[in-house]
């Protein structure tokens, strides 16, 4: 799912324009070409929840129920799933806080893919708003530690043996996270109505 960085094409005249020499105006999602670790982790990220939210996007519910004979996923869950994570991951793992509602009203041993199956029974619109919602709190939440202690600074969880990983390596867990379920994203959508490609339209927006 790694996106080429370059254009495909010369821009169109009059076109606003960065420091490339051929005149390309990146997309908002692209990562930079030559920017700091920070730049580039949160820019990767930023770019595969772009894609991801792309391919799950602008679907009425028989679409983001629809699976594939060879598993169960749905877009539905996995937008739902990818929020729970978003959450998760930005206070339970990073804090040590509850992570609020829906989640921490489940009850995760009996039914430990709720986030997953559940989303058949949420509408379009709660689907939607819920990973937006997600994305722009992990978001606030991510640049109120960078801020506080930066990447090597010590998260809440640890492994069994009682080391605690540091915040870059949540955001690096994040992205794989991402990467795999995006990879799920491109088939159940080619699925649902033939849309295929490795990045959205320059001009699409959630």
């Amino acid at each position: 799912m790694t996106a080429n960085p370059m254009p495909a094409t010369e821009p169109t005249p009059g076109q606003p324009t960065d420091q490339s020499p051929t005149g390309w105006t990146p997309p908002p999602w692209e990562p930079p070409l030559a920017g700091s670790e920070t730049e580039h982790l949160l820019g990767s990220l930023r770019r595969l929840r772009t894609t991801f939210r792309w391919k799950a996007g602008h679907l009425a519910a028989d679409g983001l129920r629809a699976s594939i004979p060879s598993s169960d996923l749905t877009l539905g869950g996995l937008l739902k799933h990818l929020a729970c994570v978003e959450d998760m991951t930005f206070t339970w793992k990073m804090r040590g806080k509850a992570p609020g509602s829906p989640w921490q009203e489940v009850d995760w041993d009996s039914n430990p893919r709720w986030d997953m199956t559940s989303a058949a029974e949420d509408t379009p619109e709660q689907l939607y708003a819920l990973w937006d919602g997600a994305v722009e709190r992990a978001d606030a939440r991510i640049a109120a530690a960078l801020a506080d202690g930066g990447l090597d600074q010590p998260v809440e969880i640890s492994s069994p043996n009682g080391d605690h990983p540091s915040l870059r390596r949540l955001i690096f867990d994040l992205l794989e996270e991402y990467g795999r379920h995006t990879g799920h994203a491109d088939l159940l959508r080619e699925s649902v109505d033939g849309v295929v490609g490795e990045d959205p339209p320059e001009d699409w927006l959630p």
